[in-house]
């Protein structure tokens, strides 16, 4: 059975849970608070923040790694003209998303963050700008206005308190995301719970949604799988019944399934492929 090859990487699926997180996120962007946004592994939140941030194309226009240090490869950028400008949809970007790194420490954080700011407003005054206007990164304006901290529930209590002195000096709104449990621990470091204006409980798909997914943009998860290919509502069923709306899980499953119809022959998705699939993958508490 030939599938058509899969798209690398896969486009971003909008789900109803996506728009209430714009929702939340521009707030912060707005009123300038801290928000913190938590869920169980796997619901997509490190994939909306990076959505919401263009940081994937921020990334690619940059060429930026987790492993570079930013600070001196921004520091030789020079002007427009030494290189191609940036897409003029990066004009309107005002987001800086940052992931703590296990072995962190709390200036390593702040340099971090610095570094990134750095690469926003270099992108976004390139995207606005024309080739020969200089572009140098100390006297660039800082169009930053949010700061979303990925694994959040990696920062220890000096950690949290240099983001809170980032946040008071900044003048800009500041989310945090973690695991459920993260705004209980918050509460006991008041200094920066009291600044916190929206909680934001991202979930899973419900069913309804998980469905409409599975059926129609399958392909959008990185699989080969199309409308067509979900003939049987049983099988459909018993997805969404296994992934409870986990976006990971669903799919991490679809792409056993594919696996599994091509290894079988299988013009469309079975109630049999789906349990072989779930039986292919180690599936745990989400």
């Amino acid at each position: 059975m030939s599938r058509a090859p899969r798209a690398t990487p896969a486009p971003f699926v909008v789900t109803g849970e996506y728009r209430r997180f714009v929702e939340f996120c521009d707030a912060c962007l707005r009123y300038r608070y801290i928000g913190l946004c938590y869920g169980t592994p796997g619901v997509g939140k490190t994939l909306s923040a990076r959505h919401y941030a263009q940081w994937d194309e921020v990334g690619r226009f940059l060429g930026l790694r987790p492993e570079m240090p930013l600070g001196p490869y921004l520091s030789h950028l020079g002007t427009v003209t030494d290189g191609v400008l940036p897409p003029r949809a990066l004009g309107a970007c005002q987001t800086v998303f940052v992931t703590v790194d296990v072995s962190h420490t709390p200036h390593a954080v702040a340099q971090q963050i610095a570094s990134l700011r750095d690469a926003v407003n270099w992108t976004v005054a390139g995207a606005t700008r024309t080739r020969g206007d200089a572009l140098w990164p100390s006297q660039l304006p800082d169009r930053v206005g949010l700061i979303v901290v990925d694994e959040a529930d990696r920062l220890r209590l000096t950690g949290l308190e240099r983001l809170r002195e980032i946040y008071d000096r900044g003048g800009v709104g500041l989310v945090l995301l973690g695991m459920p449990g993260i705004e209980r621990r918050l509460a006991r470091f008041p200094q920066l719970y009291s600044r916190v204006g929206f909680v934001h409980h991202f979930r899973a798909l419900d069913p309804q949604e998980a469905r409409r997914v599975v059926i129609e943009e399958a392909a959008q998860l990185g699989v080969g799988l199309g409308p067509a290919d979900f003939a049987d509502p049983e099988a459909v069923a018993a997805i969404v019944r296994v992934t409870g709306g986990n976006f990971r899980l669903l799919q991490r499953l679809l792409a056993q399934v594919e696996r599994i119809m091509e290894i079988n022959g299988l013009e469309t998705v079975t109630k049999a492929a789906v349990d072989a699939a779930r039986d292919s993958l180690v599936i745990g508490a989400a």
